[in-house]
């Protein structure tokens, strides 16, 4: 298994081995990213990992070499590498004009690698490992985060791939940028751009909505010239559909009560719940009440009934908990969504949003994660399973999906965010 807990162990229990001469490595690079220019760093990355030749500290690269002879590197190369590039990407992502630095970066690893060959054992063997490298889910969130951080990204351009809409969507970033190796210091900048990228789609959603509202009635009061250029629609959404997104999962829903509230009914009703048995048919009646009776009585509700049964059986006479109520919510999220990783079958899914809608659909999904706001993270990851699947595929053949991801990212801004409407 080449999983981070080998590695990691190997770490803690060969300490006086192949892992001083890592250490080395990395506090050299941290030295040089100090110290120099993002166009001298990448030409020096470029020279000790990609060419294998050339490297002006002899040092180093004798250390590199005693890293590449170990007999775990096939295992441990991609989690060496990955850190390397991180101890550039990590500085160049504390200042927002350095960031444009690091697609050029990840874009050696684009570049023919036929000019290697011939070289030395070491140099030979270096190239193979980077070849292997760009097959890693390492390399994979290279990408995407090259993607996140380029200054011009083109929205409306449907032959592109998926996987350039990343920045749109940052519920998607902590499970599509980082893996199981990321550092304290990676999480902590991917959070901060998650917290920056989400303010400002909320502040821009909260302008349009305004805007929305006032050409509803006030709109004389204000230059039509400042509303038509500051006020623009942030999604990807049409404008008919973003508005219908705003008022199902922020509006009255059945003249009275908004989501939330039908929510928080739920909670106290089921918290004087007799068992665990008797709360699965209560969410069931919680959930289809917001499905069309044609299409819910065609098929659907009749599997989500007998879906729900097969959940925790054996807890059937106890009383609902948390690990229940959470156990049962992750599964209702396998059936609707995406089973899981491994198995990416989404077919439900894709049925719900062609009969019933993408706004009906991710409300269905805000109700789930409304009463139990602890799966959130879960769903998160559920789409992240579908972005993944989907990257490299034209953004005109998933539209299904775009518009999904975009209604996740309206919903989630006004029932989790700090959007008031």
């Amino acid at each position: 298994m080449d999983s981070w807990s080998d590695y990691y162990n190997r770490r803690v229990t060969h300490s006086q081995t192949t892992f001083l001469e890592e250490q080395y490595l990395y506090d050299h690079l941290l030295e040089c990213v100090r110290a120099e220019p993002p166009e001298a760093l990448i030409d020096r990355f470029q020279m000790l990992f990609i060419s294998g030749s050339g490297y002006s500290d002899y040092q180093v690269w004798q250390c590199l070499k005693k890293i590449i002879d170990s007999p775990y590197i096939e295992k441990d190369f991609k989690f060496i590498l990955n850190r390397s590039l991180h101890i550039f990407i990590n500085h160049w992502l504390m200042q927002s004009r350095l960031q444009s630095a690091i697609p050029e970066l990840v874009a050696l690893f684009e570049a023919d690698a036929a000019a290697n060959s011939g070289r030395s054992r070491t140099t030979q063997r270096l190239k193979d490992l980077v070849q292997q490298f760009r097959g890693t889910e390492q390399y994979l969130a290279l990408q995407r985060l090259s993607q996140l951080v380029k200054q011009t990204p083109e929205w409306g351009d449907g032959s592109k791939p998926l996987g350039t809409l990343i920045r749109r969507y940052p519920c998607l970033y902590k499970y599509n940028l980082l893996t199981a190796d990321s550092s304290d210091e990676q999480c902590r900048r991917i959070r901060q751009i998650r917290r920056h990228v989400q303010r400002q789609f909320e502040r821009e959603l909260s302008q349009y909505a305004t805007h929305k509202l006032l050409n509803g009635g006030l709109t004389n009061e204000l230059p039509q010239e400042l509303l038509s250029r500051s006020f623009k629609n942030p999604t990807l959404l049409s404008d008919r559909h973003l508005d219908r997104a705003l008022q199902q999962f922020g509006g009255k829903i059945d003249g009275s009560n908004t989501y939330r509230d039908q929510a928080q009914r739920f909670i106290t009703y089921s918290s004087h719940t007799s068992n665990y048995r008797d709360f699965k048919a209560d969410l069931y009646d919680y959930l289809v009440s917001s499905i069309d009776s044609k299409y819910g009585n065609s098929q659907f509700n009749q599997r989500l009934c007998q879906y729900l049964q097969t959940i925790l059986p054996e807890h059937h006479e106890h009383s609902l908990n948390d690990v229940l109520l959470i156990g049962t919510c992750r599964k209702l999220l396998n059936f609707l969504v995406v089973e899981n990783a491994q198995n990416p079958n989404h077919a439900v899914f894709v049925d719900l949003t062609g009969n019933l809608g993408i706004t009906t659909t991710i409300s269905l999904l805000l109700k789930i994660v409304l009463i139990c706001r602890k799966v959130k993270p879960y769903l998160e990851k559920q789409f992240s399973v579908l972005f993944k699947h989907y990257e490299t595929c034209t953004r005109d053949s998933v539209t299904w999906l775009i518009d999904s991801l975009e209604s996740l990212n309206v919903a989630f801004s006004i029932n989790f965010g700090g959007l008031s409407l």
